[in-house]
C-alpha cells in the first residue's frame, strides 16, 4: 500500500517564513498525491516510500517511486534519481515528479530497467521541522540527517549502477552536466558515452568531470562498499527558466540518458 507524505502547510507553520514559495510547496503536495493515485493503476510504476523515521515524536517518509520495465530481473539496470535536497527550491522535485508521471502514462522507456526516484530529500525542511542542513553536501558514510541515512541504507541494499541528481543553477544560462566517479577508479563507460550533446539538444550545455574521494559528499562516498563502482551524474538546470521549460528539459534529457545507458549495458553484456 502506498504511503502519502502530506507536509503541513499553513500560514502558521515555520515553512511560511522560509524562502520557499508556498505556491511551490502546495503544488508539490498536490502533484505528489495525484501521482500516488496514478501509479496505483500502473503495472510498471509503484509508490514505495522509504521509512518511516521519527523526528520530534512525529513520523515521516521519504517519497520514492520505482519503475520496473518489462522483463526486469536481478541483472536489470539499476539507477537512482535524486532531487529536492533543499526544500526552498522545488523545481527539480516537480520536474522529477513530472518524469515519473510520464513513465506511468507511457511506460515505453525500455525493458530490463529498475529505476528508483526520490523527488524530495529534504522532507523535514519542507514540513518545517528542521532548519537548513546542507543535505547535498553530506557524506553518506557519516549521515547526520535521517533522510540521508535512509538513502544510504537503500543504496547499499540495491547496489545502484549510478545516481542521477537534478538541481537548479542560479545565475546560469546553460545546462550544466557533471559526471563524477570514485577516486582512483575509471568508470568502464566514459562520460562521452554516458551522455553527449545530442541527449541535451537543443539546449546549450557545459560539461564537468571530477573524481570523488571518501571524504567528499554524496552517494559516491559509499562506492567502495559496493560490488562495483557506480557513477554520479548531476543535471543542473538554469533556475531562471520557466517551470514548463524546466520540467520538459529534465524529462527529455533523462529519457535520452536512460535509453543511452541501457543500450551501453546491453551492448556490453553481448560482447
Amino acid at each position: 500500500m502506498s504511503t502519502k507524505l502530506s507536509p503541513p502547510i499553513t500560514k502558521n507553520t515555520h515553512l511560511a517564513n522560509r524562502a520557499a514559495p508556498l505556491s511551490l510547496a502546495a503544488l508539490f503536495g498536490e502533484q505528489l498525491d495525484a501521482l500516488y493515485g496514478l501509479v496505483q493503476r500502473s503495472d510498471y510504476v509503484f509508490g514505495s516510500p522509504l521509512g518511516p523515521f521519527q523526528w520530534q515524536s512525529r513520523t515521516y517518509y521519504v517519497p520514492r517511486f520505482v519503475y520496473f520495465g518489462p522483463n526486469a530481473s536481478d541483472a536489470a539496470v539499476r539507477l537512482a534519481f535524486l532531487s529536492g535536497f533543499d526544500h526552498r527550491d522545488l523545481r527539480g522535485t516537480l520536474a522529477l515528479l513530472h518524469f515519473v508521471e510520464q513513465l506511468a502514462l507511457r511506460p515505453d522507456i525500455g525493458q530490463g530497467l529498475n529505476l528508483s526516484f526520490f523527488p524530495l530529500i529534504d522532507v523535514l525542511g519542507l514540513s518545517g521541522a528542521s532548519e537548513e542542513r546542507a543535505l547535498v553536501r553530506q557524506s553518506w558514510t557519516q549521515a547526520v540527517a535521517p533522510e540521508i541515512d535512509l538513502l544510504e541504507k537503500d543504496s547499499r541494499l540495491r547496489s545502484y549502477h549510478g545516481f542521477v541528481r537534478v538541481e537548479s543553477a542560479p545565475g546560469d544560462d546553460a545546462i550544466t552536466v557533471r559526471l563524477r566517479t570514485p577516486a582512483h577508479e575509471e568508470h568502464p563507460t566514459p562520460g562521452v558515452e554516458l551522455i553527449d550533446s545530442n541527449d541535451v539538444a537543443p539546449f546549450m550545455v557545459r560539461w564537468e568531470t571530477a573524481s570523488v574521494d571518501a571524504s567528499a559528499d554524496g552517494p559516491l562516498t559509499i562506492a567502495d562498499d559496493q560490488p562495483f563502482h557506480p557513477f554520479e551524474l548531476t543535471l543542473r538546470i538554469p533556475a531562471a527558466w520557466p517551470a514548463e521549460l524546466y520540467r520538459e528539459a529534465v524529462a527529455s534529457i533523462l529519457k535520452r540518458f536512460v535509453l543511452r545507458y541501457r543500450g551501453i549495458v546491453a551492448y556490453g553484456q553481448h560482447l
